[in-house]
C-alpha cells in the first residue's frame, strides 16, 4: 500500500502574501495604464485561485483588454518567482519538523493553482525539496486543481491519499479528485463541509492516520 499526503501551498505550508504583494506592486507601478495596487488582504483572497481567475478579479473595473491583463499577469508572475527565490516567505510553525517526520512513512507532494516556477521557488529558498517526491501546478498543466491532484495520485500509483488545504476550492478539488480532505484551520479561509480540521501542523500525522484508518482507498476513475 502506497499512502500519500498532498499539500496546497499558500495558506497551508506558508504565507508569502507580503512578499508577493511587494513584487506585484513593483511591476504594477511600471505599467502606465494600471492604477491598481494590491494589498495583503487582496492577495490572501486571491491565493488558491487559478492565475487566470486572479487576473480577472484583480483588474475588474480597469479599462484593460483580456490580452493586456494576461501580459501584466505574466510580468507579475515572472518577477514574483524571482522575488520569492531571493526573499522566501513565512513558513507555518513546525513545518520542516513535520515534513521530516511524515516523509519517513508517506509520499509527499505539493499541488497548487500557482504559475510555473512558484513551487520551485518555495522549495529552493527554504531547502525543502528533499521531503517532496512530486509537485504540480496550474501553470505547468493548465488543469484545474482537482485534475492535478488526481494526476499526481495516478502517476505515483497511490493507493490512499489525502489533501491538506485551507479554502473551499481546495476541498472541492479534493472531492473532484476522489480523495479525502483535511482543513488547515490556521490558513486563509473556511469551508462549508464537515471535515477533519487541524489548528497546527503538529496535528497532521494524527489526522492523516485517522483518515486512512477509515478510508477505502482511491476512488476508481
Amino acid at each position: 500500500m502506497k499512502q500519500g499526503i498532498l499539500f496546497d501551498l499558500d495558506g497551508t505550508l506558508w504565507d508569502s502574501s507580503r512578499q508577493v504583494v511587494e513584487a506585484w506592486n513593483e511591476v504594477l507601478a511600471q505599467q502606465p495604464d494600471v492604477e491598481r495596487r494590491i494589498t495583503i488582504e487582496d492577495m490572501q483572497g486571491f491565493m488558491g485561485l487559478p492565475m487566470d481567475e486572479i487576473g480577472r478579479r484583480c483588474f475588474q473595473g480597469q479599462k484593460l483588454t483580456e490580452e493586456r491583463i494576461r501580459e501584466i499577469m505574466k510580468a507579475c508572475e515572472e518577477y514574483e518567482n524571482d522575488y520569492i527565490c531571493h526573499h522566501g516567505g513565512v513558513l507555518f510553525p513546525y513545518l520542516e519538523e513535520v515534513l521530516q517526520d511524515l516523509s519517513r512513512d508517506y509520499f509527499l507532494a505539493v499541488v497548487s493553482n500557482c504559475q510555473t516556477g512558484y513551487i520551485e521557488a518555495f522549495l529552493e529558498y527554504h531547502r525543502l525539496s528533499e521531503y517532496f517526491t512530486d509537485f504540480e501546478s496550474f501553470g505547468n498543466t493548465g488543469l484545474q486543481k482537482g485534475e492535478n491532484i488526481r494526476l499526481v495520485c495516478d502517476r505515483n500509483h497511490l493507493t490512499q491519499a489525502v489533501y491538506l488545504g485551507d479554502i473551499q476550492k481546495d476541498y472541492e478539488a479534493a472531492v473532484q479528485a476522489g480523495i479525502p480532505f483535511i482543513l488547515a484551520g490556521y490558513g486563509f479561509g473556511e469551508i462549508d463541509a464537515d471535515v477533519p480540521v487541524i489548528e497546527s501542523l503538529k496535528e497532521l500525522r494524527s489526522a492523516v492516520e485517522q483518515v486512512f484508518a477509515h478510508g477505502t482507498g482511491m476512488d476508481e476513475r
